[in-house]
């Protein structure tokens, strides 16, 4: 029996350091912030790093490193990069449940002056899951966490929710944007059979439209859903339950290296902890100081937490959190 079984994508990540620049474009009722170079010329890159990615993955080493029983389901390429996959798996104890497919997913991180970047992605073969190429038998577990899948992959996602409530096996979603932008009515059978859904402020606006995130939260959270957790970047993170409403705050003044993964170790931190039966004010810290452990170094799965280490942080951690009713 599985604690976890995570399903979404895996990538080899490369993270292109260059001295781009950065502009703006404003129109009537926004303003857009884009990573610049100029025209013609050659880019220097004055670092390069290779690093194991994707949803899928991120969480599932997340979930291992925080002592839970966990197996992966995708599609891996039958390549070198497929290769490199593997063995990160191997290495962090998770499961692979998945299939073989031909080409692995790449991204290149293009990193920005600023704490974000832009992410150029090749979804290879992870698009390509099919339900009847899962063995079923094999998912014996009390939690799905659902991350990014396109194409078939996302219609497999589909059925395995429908599976998921069947079996009586719980579902956290984390949509991605590409997923969110599909709005409601095509994420409708995923979300009436998911227990937590995790999404940041401009995921949540793809859903259900613009808003403050109270009233997002409220359009948002079904009848089946036991909450919704939706991320602010600096303003923090919101959970809220159909009653009350929990504001948490990131540690001020923290220097940030790249966000890649940050919410990746959110959801899995709070999820894991959810799963050892603490508090949603301590799985709330629990997100937040695994999301501030990865941010602060390159690579999304670079210093996440492990099971002792996060106690250890979360017994420390005094931060408040406001609770209101809504």
């Amino acid at each position: 029996m599985y604690d976890v079984i995570t399903i979404g994508s895996n990538t080899v990540d490369v993270f292109a350091k260059t001295d781009s620049e950065l502009i703006e474009i404003k129109t009537k009722n926004s303003v857009e912030e884009l990573i610049a170079y100029p025209l013609g010329t050659k880019i220097l890159i004055t670092d390069l790093e290779f690093k194991i990615g994707g949803g899928g993955t991120n969480t599932g080493v997340a979930f291992s490193r925080l002592g839970l029983k966990t197996g992966y389901l995708g599609k891996i390429g039958k390549d070198e990069n497929g290769l490199k996959i593997f063995k990160l798996l191997k290495e962090e104890k998770v499961d692979f449940l998945g299939t073989l497919g031909d080409i692995s997913g790449y991204s290149v991180i293009l990193d920005s002056i600023e704490e974000d970047r832009t992410i150029l992605h090749y979804k290879g073969c992870n698009n390509f899951l099919t339900f009847k190429e899962i063995k079923l038998n094999k998912l014996n577990t009390k939690w799905f966490y659902f991350a990014s899948m396109m194409g078939q992959s996302f219609e497999t996602m589909k059925k395995l929710a429908e599976y998921a409530s069947k079996k009586g096996i719980k579902i956290a979603f984390n949509p991605s944007s590409y997923m969110a932008k599909k709005g409601f009515s095509n994420l409708k059978k995923i979300l009436e059979n998911t227990s937590i859904l995790i999404l940041n402020k401009e995921e949540a606006e793809y859903i259900a439209g613009i808003g403050e995130i109270s009233d997002l939260a409220k359009r948002l959270k079904l009848p089946n859903m036991e909450a919704i957790i939706i991320t602010n970047g600096k303003k923090g993170a919101y959970y809220y339950n159909g009653k009350k409403q929990y504001h948490i705050k990131p540690t001020k003044k923290l220097k940030v290296k790249e966000t890649t993964g940050a919410g990746d170790a959110f959801g899995s931190a709070f999820i894991a902890t959810r799963i050892m039966g603490k508090s949603v004010e301590d799985c709330l810290k629990s997100g937040v100081i695994n999301a501030e452990s990865v941010i602060q170094n390159y690579g999304a799965k670079e210093i996440l937490l492990t099971k002792n280490n996060l106690l250890k942080k979360l017994k420390a951690d005094k931060r408040p959190i406001k609770k209101t009713k809504v």
